[in-house]
Parts: structure tokens; C-alpha cells; sequence
């Protein structure tokens, strides 16, 4: 009697392993950074409106559609956010950053005169973006806010070394008037570049941003040239 064969069909072999999704670090970080964006320009919408004490964390992040804790996280309150404001507010408009520009028109300028005319253009294109902020600071820390009083010096300084610079780049490559220091330069670029001279001459007087530009074009010729 012949022996019974087992017919059954041998195993299948197992299935191959699903491929592993790849994880889009680039997409994550793009969309972060949209967030982010957003909820700066929320941000700066409701402090110019609103000013900063009446402004809330809450009132943000409803306007920007994220958690009250994500900006917190992301910004550590109130005074972080006017601090991230405030620095994007120097970027300027677009392309490189408008520091990044200053210090290339400074590396190639060869005539004095028309350097002017461009620190003239970069405060019309600055200007209409950080002036309103740091007067948001200046009146916060006013009305005895400590952390915008901080944050005004530190402004303030940074905005001194800046404009030190500034001064020390164009004393080395010749283009101030003789027996002008870089100090004495660099007061004249920081008293040229205060919210304050925004403030009066846009906000209160009416000055467009040309004239505004021009202004201050012309100022820094008959001082530093």
C-alpha cells in the first residue's frame, strides 16, 4: 500500500515588512516656521492696536489659530514676543537682510555721497517697521513695565554698537570728514536713527517715507562728510 503523501502546501513566506514612512524634517520645519510667522504678525497687529499691557497671550494665539501654549513655548510671553518683533521688524522688506545690505554697501561704496543716499533708504524701508514696536517698548516701559525697560536699553544698545560700526567701517576706508572720530560719527548715525525722529516727523508731522529717507540722507552728509 503506498505511503500517504501530505499534499498541503508548504508555508507562505511572510510578507515583507511595510516600507518605513519617511519623516520630512524640511515640510515640519517649514510649517513651523509659517507658524511662527503667523503668530508675530497677529502678535504685532494687536500690540500696535491694542498697546502692550492690554494684550494678552490668549488674545494672540486665537488670532494666529495655535495654543496659548505654544507661544509661550515657542516665545516665552509677552516680552519675548516684542523682542522676536522687533528683531524681524530689521530684516526690512524682502532678500537679504537690510544689516546684511548696509554692511555691503559699505564694503564697495566709492562715493561717500551716495552711501548717505542708501543709509537713507534703509531707514525708509526700516523705519515704518521698527519704529512702531520700539515706541510700543518705550511707552511699556513708561508706564513701569521692568521688562520692556530692559529690553528698551538693550534696543538701544545694540542699536549704539550698530551704528559704532558703521562709523569705525567708514573711518577705516576714508569716507568721513577729517578730524570727525568714529564716536562722534556714530552719535550722529544713532541720533539719526531714533524712533523718536520717526515719530515726529512721520507720525506727527505727516512726512511721507521719501521725505523721511531723504532726510535723514541729507542730515548724515552735512554731519559726517
Amino acid at each position: 500500500m503506498p505511503q500517504h503523501v501530505n499534499a498541503s502546501a508548504p508555508p507562505a513566506p511572510p510578507a515583507p515588512p511595510a516600507p518605513r514612512r519617511t519623516y520630512d524634517a524640511r515640510r515640519r520645519r517649514d510649517v513651523a516656521e509659517e507658524a511662527r510667522r503667523t503668530v508675530l504678525a497677529r502678535a504685532r497687529e494687536l500690540f500696535l492696536a491694542q498697546g502692550y499691557g492690554p494684550t494678552t497671550i490668549v488674545q494672540i494665539a486665537r488670532a494666529a489659530g495655535v495654543s496659548p501654549e505654544s507661544v509661550y513655548k515657542k516665545f516665552g510671553g509677552k516680552p519675548g514676543l516684542v523682542r522676536a518683533i522687533q528683531e524681524q521688524s530689521l530684516l526690512g522688506v524682502g532678500g537679504p537682510p537690510a544689516e546684511q545690505r548696509s554692511d555691503l554697501a559699505q564694503l564697495t561704496a566709492t562715493d561717500s555721497l551716495a552711501l548717505m543716499e542708501q543709509f537713507g533708504r534703509f531707514a525708509t524701508e526700516v523705519g515704518p517697521l521698527e519704529a512702531p514696536i520700539v515706541l510700543l517698548i518705550r511707552d511699556a516701559a513708561a508706564s513701569g513695565d521692568a521688562d520692556m525697560a530692559d529690553l528698551l536699553r538693550e534696543v538701544d544698545d545694540v542699536r549704539f554698537r550698530r551704528m559704532l560700526r558703521n562709523a569705525r567701517q567708514m573711518a577705516a576706508r576714508g569716507l568721513l570728514r577729517p578730524g570727525l572720530n568714529a564716536f562722534e560719527a556714530a552719535d550722529v548715525m544713532f541720533a539719526c536713527t531714533t524712533s523718536e525722529l520717526y515719530e515726529s516727523l512721520i507720525m506727527k508731522r505727516g512726512w511721507s517715507a521719501e521725505q523721511y529717507g531723504t532726510f535723514i540722507a541729507r542730515t548724515l552728509k552735512a554731519n559726517l562728510l
